[in-house]
């Protein structure tokens, strides 16, 4: 409902409606007012006919007079009242009961003497179009002769009117409101398709660019923008990739200088034992920069596309099983039990080593964060057209806040993964990186005091996926 697409169609509904109810109330009541004007004046012209009548002789009896009206006029038979009054307020003649019973004449109000048209409304709801004319002298008048007719036939069709104005209206707001869907739709296709295109550039793709059609409109103007947006990305992206690969490459020398000149120092026999202890608080510094620098540049090589330098494919059953037994030292301090499930082959094709560096630093967080003598369980298989590893402990946890941010680069979830035991929240940034360069994706679920589950997925190489499908 928060579409643009809603929006615009309720927006084009509502203003379709409001014009079709205007333009309806609009005809409505200029046609009951057109026809109202009509009767009177046809009932003006039959008051001045009578009033002609009238005049002619001097001496009407009352059943001349009477007799005379009802061959000229015949109002009953018609639907008519007619009524005349005397100046004094006397009723002269009045015609009887119409022969259709639209009204009752009995209801009708005394005489009003003034000459004029009136809509009167009698007591049982039936409405009159009233027609007076005054006969005789102009200042003086004898007569007023009134005419009426019953309203209601006229109101009648124009309730027929507005129903079939209704139907009209609706059969044309149906079409309407479709081809206005149908050109909303050829209007907002462009978007959902830069909508599409866009959400498929990343920063490993940032070279890619949105089509711009040469309409001339709004939407090559926001393709435009969006793919300047795009180069100051694809810019800001490399710039900051060489640095960091600069960087790290510049660093690795002077850190293994640093080193071997400790190592040097170290191994010195007269050196006593709390200087020799400080030369070591230095090494293990140094090392963990070394590792830190190394990670980087690992980090930068991936961002480079550079990770399946050596593509092949092999049994990611077997590296993980491997790769599990290995870890098992790491283990062996904490009593923990590493269980590996892998009992048929999955091939897997990419770089093996990359690989295998995804199965050590999951290993190696679910061995630093899980309590002695707890559990590691590895279970690798095939699923569809993809390689599924799933590493679970049952260790502390993360809080369900930093769940989104466990694979941001540098990011450490609290205190109490410091950096003696938590490292410097690299790993996981690197594991994503190697899924991402091999076309998978790392997911993870954890509950707080209970441990988590990381699941790794790979896209099965082409021989076996050709067989699970089979």
């Amino acid at each position: 409902m928060q579409s643009l697409r809603f929006r615009l169609i309720s927006w084009y509904a509502l203003w379709l409606a409001v014009i079709f109810i205007a333009t309806g109330i609009a005809i409505y009541w200029g046609l009951a007012s057109y026809l109202e004007r009509n009767l009177a004046a046809s009932q003006e012209a039959r008051c001045q006919r009578i009033a002609r009548l009238l005049l002619s002789s001097s001496a009407w009896s009352e059943g001349g007079l009477a007799a005379a009206i009802r061959t000229d006029f015949a109002p009953e038979a018609s639907g008519r009242y007619i009524r005349i009054s005397q100046a004094d307020g006397g009723v002269l003649y009045e015609s009887g009961p119409p022969t259709d019973q639209s009204f009752v004449p009995a209801r009708i109000p005394p005489p009003v003497l003034q000459a004029g048209s009136r809509r009167e409304t009698l007591s049982d709801g039936t409405e009159l179009v009233m027609t007076a004319v005054a006969a005789g002298a102009a200042e003086q008048p004898q007569y007023f002769i009134e005419t009426g007719t019953s309203f209601g036939p006229v109101l009648r069709e124009l309730h027929r009117l507005m129903l079939l104005l209704a139907g009209c209206a609706l059969g044309v707001a149906m079409v309407a409101l479709g081809g206005g869907l149908v050109l909303v739709r050829r209007a907002l296709k462009p978007v959902e398709e830069i909508t599409r295109l866009a959400e498929g550039i990343t920063s490993r793709n940032l070279s890619d660019r949105l089509p711009v059609s040469p309409t001339g409109d709004e939407l090559e103007h926001l393709t435009q923008a969006l793919n300047r947006m795009i180069i100051r990305l694809d810019e800001a992206f490399q710039h900051n990739r060489r640095f960091l690969a600069d960087a790290s490459h510049e660093l690795r020398t002077p850190l293994t200088i640093l080193r071997g000149e400790l190592e040097a120092m170290v191994r010195a026999e007269q050196l006593d034992a709390d200087t020799r202890e400080k030369i070591g608080s230095l090494l293990e510094e140094v090392e963990r920069l070394a590792h830190l620098v190394e990670n980087l540049f690992a980090l930068s090589r991936l961002d480079a596309g550079l990770a399946q330098n050596k593509h092949q494919a092999f049994d990611l059953s077997k590296l993980v099983s491997a790769t599990s037994e290995q870890m098992c030292l790491l283990a062996e301090d904490k009593k923990l039990q590493i269980t590996c499930h892998a009992p048929e082959p999955v091939l897997v094709a990419g770089d093996r080593a990359r690989v295998k560096q995804v199965i050590v630093n999951l290993l190696d967080n679910a061995i630093k964060y899980t309590p002695a003598k707890g559990r590691v369980k590895l279970f690798v298989f095939a699923r569809e057209r993809e390689a599924v590893c799933v590493v679970c402990d049952d260790g502390m946890g993360i809080p369900a806040e930093a769940i989104p941010h466990v694979f941001d680069r540098f990011f450490r979830v609290d205190a109490a993964r410091n950096r003696d035991s938590g490292g410097a929240g690299i790993g996981l940034s690197i594991v994503k990186a190697i899924c991402l360069a091999h076309g998978g994706r790392v997911e993870v679920e954890s509950t707080q005091g209970q441990g988590s589950t990381f699941r790794v997925f790979f896209p099965l190489a082409q021989e076996q996926s050709n067989s699970v499908l089979t």
